[in-house]
């Protein structure tokens, strides 16, 4: 597996990242290096935050939480909870459509020991959608107000605020909200540069993202195909933005966040790692899968990542597929054993290696 030119370079680019500090109703909050791992429902889960955050990320956000009163206490949402050990600072992505309901999950976040809230207006999943939650907010700017308002009383610690550049393409009213939510004291954007009705799809506009920095006066992170070194500067030259946060880029490419950090901090960017060092880091966050979710679900839970991360392998698809049919986490880890083992024996790492 061979390095990306982009991330062949040892020399440093023009771009840097500054900390920021975040101003709350009663707290502060610095980002000693404003890098972020986007909250991703299903993806940003403990094991791969903790990951994410030893390569490099400034900011790891927890996936979101409904702050539906009935779901507060669900199984899925327990599992979601910040712990006072997780990487600091600690965030909290919440989703909602209520007030008060916002407000009261906010708090319950910060007495479980956040020291930052983002609320959800980009998700774009029609589940979320279909209750007039996440993107589909964007469509509504006078109740992103009372919710923006009804937290920021709520917590006294900083908070942020995740959206779109829009509903579509004929609605790109991220600026609206933005000025909406300076005013209501969140101390932070993150902007996805892609409308509700593009979802995932077509490619992700920044000129949406630099209007947004040029008017506001809080820091504001870029998002949206942030996917190599070149493309962050890149990126970062265009909208001017305080900081980057990255989503699906580190699907399987955790290493991501120390080659941007190394970038725009000025140092040498490391390659990208060959097949036994993938191998390494996905058996770090499968041990750390296994013992947050139990047999059932960390199984099911290290296969979605595994797809990930053996697109980055020389392993023959057929073998890779083998993976998906392994039932419990001690089959996993023995065939995981074998496959580092051949992976270990091959000389060159382009090599495929046979079942």
């Amino acid at each position: 597996m061979s390095a990306r030119p982009d991330q062949r370079s040892t020399t440093a680019p023009a771009a840097r990242l500054a900390p920021i500090e975040l101003v709350g109703r009663d707290e502060r909050l610095r980002i000693e290096f404003p890098l972020a791992l986007a909250p991703m429902a299903g993806i940003s889960d403990r094991p791969f935050r903790q990951l994410c955050f030893d390569q490099g990320a400034g900011l790891v956000i927890n996936e979101m939480l409904s702050s539906k009163p009935e779901l507060r206490h669900t199984r899925k949402s327990e599992q979601r909870r910040i712990r006072p050990d997780d990487p600091e600072p600690r965030a909290v992505q919440l989703l909602g459509n209520e007030p008060e309901d916002l407000a009261k999950a906010a708090q319950q976040a910060y007495r479980d020991g956040a020291q930052l809230i983002d609320l959800n207006l980009g998700c774009p999943a029609k589940k979320v959608c279909r209750k007039a939650a996440g993107s589909a907010l964007m469509a509504e700017p006078d109740t992103v107000a009372r919710l923006l308002d009804a937290t920021v009383r709520a917590v006294p610690c900083p908070v942020t605020l995740k959206m779109r550049t829009g509903p579509d393409d004929t609605w790109r009213n991220a600026p609206e909200i933005a000025r909406i939510a300076e005013q209501a004291g969140i101390a932070m954007l993150s902007v996805h540069g892609r409308t509700r009705a593009q979802k995932y799809l077509g490619e992700a506009e920044h000129d949406t993202i630099a209007r947004v920095v040029a008017e506001r006066r809080i820091p504001v992170l870029a998002n949206g195909d942030i996917d190599s070194v070149d493309r962050a500067v890149e990126v970062l030259e265009q909208t001017g933005a305080a900081g980057l946060m990255i989503g699906r880029a580190a699907f399987g490419r955790p290493w991501l966040f120390r080659q941007l950090r190394a970038a725009l901090e000025g140092r040498r960017v490391p390659p990208d790692p060959v097949a036994t060092e993938v191998m390494g880091l996905l058996r770090e966050q499968f041990e750390n899968i296994y013992r947050h979710y139990g047999n059932v679900m960390g199984v099911r839970i290290a296969r979605k990542h595994w797809g990930w991360y053996s697109s980055q392998l020389p392993i023959a698809e057929g073998t890779r597929k083998e993976f998906n049919r392994l039932e419990t986490i001690e089959s996993q880890r023995r065939w995981l054993d074998r496959r580092e083992a051949e992976l270990r024996s091959v000389s060159s790492p382009s090599a495929d290696v046979s079942p």
